[in-house]
């Protein structure tokens, strides 16, 4: 497989995209993905994510910022409003800080989210120890595999 090269701009028609099953080690519920983008001289990565009701993310902190914009649904992010997070409803726009850690991020009704990651994700077990570090190559290489171009 090949790893993009500094590219001068990229499009994707995002409808033409099929969406692939998020892998279950990082989620519960049949959460789906669709990668758009991958930028090495950044270090980020683009997907937008369709999450089932009552599915979730698993605890993971942003070692890099990252920006998403919820286009559909409700996002219970750090526990939500309840827990000291927020809860982001459609149309909302959200940011997450480096080193944001999220021990619960949750979808009480069907949502779809868009979000560039400005570095990786670290997968952590409940005590803090680091399950996996997913970036721009690793979330290029599954896309790949999923959609057969790896």
């Amino acid at each position: 497989m090949d790893i993009k090269t500094k590219l001068r701009g990229d499009y994707v028609q995002v409808d033409a995209v099929a969406w692939q099953p998020f892998p279950e080690a990082f989620s519960t519920g049949g959460i789906k993905w669709k990668l758009l983008h991958v930028s090495p001289e950044v270090g980020g990565w683009t997907a937008i994510f369709a999450c089932p009701a009552d599915s979730s993310f698993a605890r993971h902190i942003h070692v890099g910022p990252g920006e998403y914009l919820l286009t559909k649904g409700k996002m219970e992010v750090r526990g939500g409003d309840q827990e000291g997070g927020s809860t982001a409803s459609a149309l909302g726009y959200g940011y997450e800080a480096c080193n944001a850690r999220h021990d619960q991020t949750s979808f009480p009704e069907d949502s779809e989210f868009y979000m560039t990651f400005l570095g990786p994700l670290q997968f952590i077990d409940e005590a803090g120890e680091t399950l996996a570090v997913v970036g721009w190559e690793q979330a290029q290489v599954l896309w790949a595999q999923q959609t057969g171009q790896g």
